[in-house]
Parts: structure tokens; sequence; C-alpha cells
């Protein structure tokens, strides 16, 4: 069942760019629905996720808050100090 959704998920994120050409916003659903069943199904891309998070914090920040992650508050305090 952990396969069949981590290439679901890989499937909607490559199916994103089509979705993109309709017109409303489905190209951000399904790129989000897809990355969501990728980092729940795959230990190595949830890793990379959160490497990539750490590097970039500006990109980091602005997943946090369209995600409204209790990390994004310990990102911010961690930040102050």
């Amino acid at each position: 069942m952990r396969i069949i959704l981590l290439v679901l998920g890989a499937l909607l994120i490559l199916v994103t760019p089509v979705a993109a050409l309709l017109p409303g916003p489905g190209g951000i659903f399904t790129f989000a629905a897809g990355l969501a069943l990728v980092l729940r199904n795959s230990r190595r891309a949830r890793h990379r996720f959160a490497r990539t998070m750490r590097r970039y914090p500006r990109i980091g920040g602005l997943a946090d808050r369209a995600l409204r992650r209790p990390s994004a508050k310990r990102r911010r305090v961690r930040a102050a100090r």
C-alpha cells in the first residue's frame, strides 16, 4: 500500500504542469497533494525536504506558514535568539 501511495504522489507531482495550464488554481492543489503523499510514505523524501527547509529558511518559513505548522513558531523563536 505504501508503494502505491508513493507512486500516486509522484504521479500527482508529474501531472502538476498539465493541471497548471487549466484555468484555476488546480496545479497548486495537485502539487500539494502529491508532495504530502510522497512525504508521508518516503523517509528519504522527508529527510531531503527537512534538509532543504534548513538550507533555505526563507522558503521553509513560507511553507510552514502556508501549512500552519507548529514548527513555524519554533523556527521563529530560534531565529530570534
